[in-house]
């Protein structure tokens, strides 16, 4: 008798879930996705249960009512930063493994409700940072794991657009996602980083945010300029963070900001051994026999295994990950604990800017 496929539903039907979920969940020959809910009644829902659905995919406007009604064993949340928390949570007491867009909530504090709930109904919850699925990702963590960069002792972060600010949806709204480049892209280069050092011990963290790019009017953007009245998240964003072992780490975001050189997702590693970074390639970088290197890896065809029969776009291998790891009942790629660090991080920044101190990180010894 064959196996039945897994029951996804998806909620919310926007720009990430038609750009990224669906379509790699479609590639799972695992799952069906059974149900889509969007609170907006404008038929993007529809739209998407006849694309991607099996046939006759129900659809709603209520999440809390497909959860009851579907008894799904997946669900797939796609909706802005504020209401994370709230879908996971009800998802994952509704019996449904969970996979939530980043960053993991507006909050810190929403984002450990979706760690305990996690922890407490014994499924199964991980968050969209597709960035660790990389071949110069997954290249680098191989590096860092051998040991051939040493003790990492300092690090970058990197999320530095010249002009690239997302003008539709809510990202403007701070309301609805809980801030701006740092909560949207930072948090995808402080996790791959974080992920590649494995250093979830911060001990401290000093940040700043500006409003300064986002108040000018007639501003080049490939969207389209903003209205600065409805820019009421930051521009730009930093932070420093001390870790418990010594080490340092820096994070850079913007979504606007005059400086040449720009990346996002990206990292900069320095070990005692050696260093990496990811800008224009993979490079590493060091000292032998007593002369400086520098080797750019070559990441093509044959450079390093990966799944077998998943293609090379991380966020494919993404789906793939998640679903086999349900199947087979493993650990998520993206663990809770991991992004729970991310979020408390983010959060610790736009703190200290408000403060101007340093801010510490006493929720960490109850875990």
């Amino acid at each position: 008798m064959a196996k039945s496929k897994l029951r996804v539903g998806i909620i919310g039907t926007g720009g990430i879930a038609n750009g990224k979920h669906m379509p790699n969940l479609a590639k799972q020959p695992e799952v069906e996705m059974v149900a889509f809910c969007d609170i907006v009644e404008d038929g993007r829902a529809e739209k998407a249960a006849e694309k991607f659905g099996v046939k006759g995919a129900a659809v709603y406007t209520d999440y809390q009512k497909m959860l009851v009604k579907e008894k799904l064993d997946v669900v797939h949340v796609c909706t802005p930063n504020r209401t994370h928390a709230e879908c996971t949570v009800a998802a994952l007491e509704s019996g449904a493994h969970v996979m939530s867009e980043k960053p993991m909530n507006k909050t810190a504090e929403g984002a450990r409700k979706m760690l305990e709930a996690s922890i407490k109904t014994g499924k199964k919850l991980t968050i969209g940072y597709q960035n660790r699925q990389r071949d110069d990702s997954l290249y680098a963590k191989s590096v860092v794991e051998a040991g051939d960069l040493g003790d990492i002792y300092f690090a970058k972060a990197h999320a530095i657009r010249r002009r690239a600010v997302p003008t539709w949806g809510v990202f403007l709204n701070e309301f609805e996602q809980g801030g701006g480049p740092l909560i949207d892209i930072g948090t995808h280069a402080l996790d791959l980083t974080l992920w590649i050092i494995q250093n979830y011990e911060p001990e401290y963290v000093v940040g700043t945010a500006y409003k300064k790019i986002g108040k000018l009017k007639g501003q080049a953007n490939p969207w389209g300029s903003w209205n600065p009245k409805d820019f009421t998240v930051e521009d730009s964003a930093f932070g420093f963070i001390k870790f418990k072992n010594g080490a340092t780490v820096f994070l850079e975001s913007a979504w606007a900001i005059n400086m040449r050189q720009a990346g996002e997702g990206i990292c900069t590693l320095c070990g005692t051994k050696a260093g990496l970074d990811m800008w224009d390639g993979l490079h590493i970088v060091g000292d032998k026999y007593g002369r400086m290197y520098d080797e750019n890896i070559k990441l093509g065809a044959g450079g390093v295994a990966f799944y077998e029969g998943v293609g090379s776009d991380p966020a494919e291998r993404e789906a793939h990950a998640w679903i086999q790891a349900i199947v087979k009942d493993k650990e998520p790629f993206v663990k809770p604990k991991e992004a729970y660090v991310v979020s408390l991080i983010l959060e610790k920044i736009y703190k200290s800017n408000e403060s101007g101190k340093p801010e510490y990180f006493p929720e960490l010894k109850t875990l």
